[in-house]
Order: C-alpha cells, then sequence, then structure tokens
C-alpha cells in the first residue's frame, strides 16, 4: 500500500484479507512492478478491483522474490466493495490465472495490516536429489545429483533454533533492519521422488535468508562444510562466509500466523 494512499484508503468501509497461492514461476516476485514488467501483486489488484469495483491497493505479509512461490501468502486492502465475505473466493478466481488462486478471504479489524500484524511465518524449501534431473520438479525445487548427507544437515540446521544475529545469511540490498531473528522450529524430511523439505518457522526473515541458509546446509549435506563450520559460519556474522544463495524455484511461503488478531 502506498503511503501517500493510506488515509485514503483506511476511510474506506472494509478491511478485508485474503489467503493466497500461486506458482511464481512466470512472475517478477510479488511485489508491484511498473509494466510490462508483471509480479504476482499487479495481477490481483487488477482482478480485485473488477469485483470489488474499487482501486485497489495491497498490503502483503511477505515481498516474495521472482521464481518464489506461496501457499499461504495473505494481504488485505480497504474498500468500499460490498461483495459478501462467502463469494469473494469464487468472484476472484474466476478471474485469476491458474497460477494464482485465493484460498480463503475474511475480514479484519482497522488496525489489522498482514505485513505488520504478523506475529511468524514458516517457510519451505524443496531439493530434489536424483541420479538424473526431474522435470516435474525443476519449478518447484532445487536439483542435486550427488547425494546428501541428511544427518549432517538436520545437525547444522538445529543450530538456527533459537535467537540469533544472521547477519551471515542477509543478502544486501534488503531493507535497513535488525539482523537479528528467533527461530522456533526446524525440520529437514524426506518426501516422496526422492524430494527433502526443509521447513524453518521463525519470528521474521531478513532478505534471502531462507536461501542463503539453504545454499549453505547444502554444502554441509555435500560435505564441504561440517556441521561445526556451519555454526562458526553463523556466529561470524560475515555474509562472505557463507555459501552462495540457493535457487528462488525450491522456495515457498507456507504460512503466516497472527496469533489473536486475525485468523480465517
Amino acid at each position: 500500500m502506498k503511503r501517500e494512499h493510506k488515509a485514503e484508503m483506511k476511510a474506506r468501509a472494509r478491511n478485508v484479507v485474503l489467503k493466497v497461492a500461486y506458482d511464481g514461476t512466470a512472475y517478477h516476485g510479488f511485489q508491484r512492478q511498473t509494466p510490462p514488467v508483471v509480479a504476482v501483486q499487479n495481477i490481483l489488484e487488477e482482478k480485485l478491483a473488477v469485483v470489488f469495483g474499487d482501486s485497489i491497493e495491497l498490503a502483503a505479509a511477505g515481498r516474495t522474490d521472482a521464481g518464489v512461490h506461496a501457499y499461504g501468502q495473505v494481504v488485505n486492502f480497504f474498500t468500499n466493495g460490498r461483495i459478501p465475505t462467502d463469494r469473494i473466493v469464487r468472484a476472484v478466481n474466476s478471474l485469476l490465472p491458474s497460477d494464482i488462486a485465493i484460498q480463503a478471504a475474511g475480514e479484519a479489524d482497522f488496525d489489522f495490516s498482514a505485513r505488520h500484524s504478523a506475529k511468524s511465518k514458516t517457510y519451505i524449501y524443496r531439493l530434489q536429489q536424483g541420479g538424473v534431473p526431474n522435470p516435474m520438479t525443476a519449478r518447484y525445487a532445487w536439483y542435486i545429483r550427488r547425494p546428501l548427507d541428511l544427518t549432517a544437515m538436520r545437525e547444522a540446521l538445529n543450530m538456527i533454533l533459537g535467537t540469533h544475529d544472521f547477519t551471515s545469511f542477509r543478502a544486501s540490498g534488503g531493507a535497513p533492519m535488525s539482523p537479528v531473528r528467533t527461530m522456533y522450529d526446524v525440520s529437514l524430511t524426506e518426501i516422496a521422488g526422492g524430494q527433502l523439505e526443509c521447513r524453518i518457522h521463525g519470528s521474521g526473515f531478513l532478505y534471502h535468508m531462507v536461501r542463503n541458509i539453504i545454499g549453505t546446509l547444502a554444502n554441509v549435506g555435500l560435505g564441504y562444510i561440517t556441521p561445526e563450520g556451519f555454526k562458526e559460519i553463523l556466529e561470524a556474522k560475515d555474509r562472505q562466509k557463507a555459501s552462495a544463495t540457493a535457487p528462488a524455484c525450491g522456495l515457498f511461503l507456507a504460512e503466516v500466523d497472527y496469533g489473536e488478531s486475525f485468523h480465517f
């Protein structure tokens, strides 16, 4: 939502909240872009304007990058549109392309913000193992040919639990903010078809933080970095110590939690 329009938007009658899923492959991230570049937000605002009969400016829980996907992105917007909440999902989905879909809709108090009211987020990152690439997962997982040492990776991953300074996994170019974050839960599991799924639940995430963690974690699995070395990288607070950023295709914004302030 543009800051200069905030007062105008908040004067409207409703604060509508949506849960959105999308395949990010064809889009230049979530955040609105200047045409001809197209982001998920451009598409959503265009179609929502038709349904609600209003100009629409979305606030989002996370500004996912180009190629990143979502199961549970959350957005909110202010509108005078009168369409009942229980009709929003079907009405908007009838206009959206097949790679974007509204999962749920609700209304919130006027002080609710999809971005600022979030208590925690969960991201998933998927890796595809195998002797040859799997074209059916190429858009949704990072292909690594060599077998990975899952025991070492899990040992390293557990080291990010708790509260830490994540400067070592922070990319340049993000908004200025404290690098200290709390990770509540992490897991690395084997799923069907030779895939691995890494799930990270935390209070918040820095720019490219998950992908930088995964890039370094993969090198633990490949034997280039020990679990102790991973810990040293975390504690160094130096991005140059960590590995290259993992590809966007394996990353999903899975869930955003708002505590008692909102739920669908």
